[in-house]
């Protein structure tokens, strides 16, 4: 192979890799695009044991957050009260959190109840992001036991008079 044979062959290379970075750049997903977080699943979980009723999401972060910012949801109450606010600290140690409602009351069937899911600073000072989303029960809360159906350890906790 001569000197030119090679000089040609190593700018033909040159500009193929060129080619490929640019069409691989202008394809590429801008991460500053994507939402911090996304909701993997949630809905209403109806505990007939323990005789209760919460809902709530799982949610996975899909974009770099800070080390100590807060995911905070706040849970429309089906009773018509104020909304029920949860929140977690992202850690280092995971990328999936849940986050749920505390036991809830008259939650009727096909009613889309909110949750509005906010991401702050570790300071809880500055707004990063925030989404909603609605989840709707498929039964009403009617369907319920009055009383746990079990009692014991890592059930319901003793009540004098009804536990004997």
């Amino acid at each position: 192979m001569s000197e030119r044979t090679i000089w040609k062959t190593g700018l033909g290379l040159c500009v193929l890799c060129l080619v490929l970075f640019a069409a691989g750049w202008f394809t590429r997903e801008d991460p500053s695009e994507k939402p911090y977080l996304q909701i993997l699943g949630g809905g209403f979980i109806f505990n007939y044991r323990n005789a209760e009723v919460f809902y709530g999401f799982t949610a996975q972060v899909v974009r770099p957050l800070a080390s100590g910012s807060i995911i905070e949801a706040r849970f429309e109450d089906p009773g018509g009260g104020p909304p029920h606010v949860v929140a977690e600290r992202v850690s280092p140690m995971t990328d999936r959190y849940m986050l749920r409602s505390p036991p809830v009351a008259h939650v009727k069937a096909g009613k889309p109840y909110h949750v509005d899911i906010e991401i702050y600073d570790r300071r809880h000072e500055k707004l990063i992001w925030q989404t909603r989303r609605n989840y709707a029960s498929q039964v009403s809360d009617e369907v319920m036991p009055e009383e746990p159906l079990t009692v014991g350890p890592g059930y319901h906790r003793y009540r004098k008079g009804v536990d004997g």
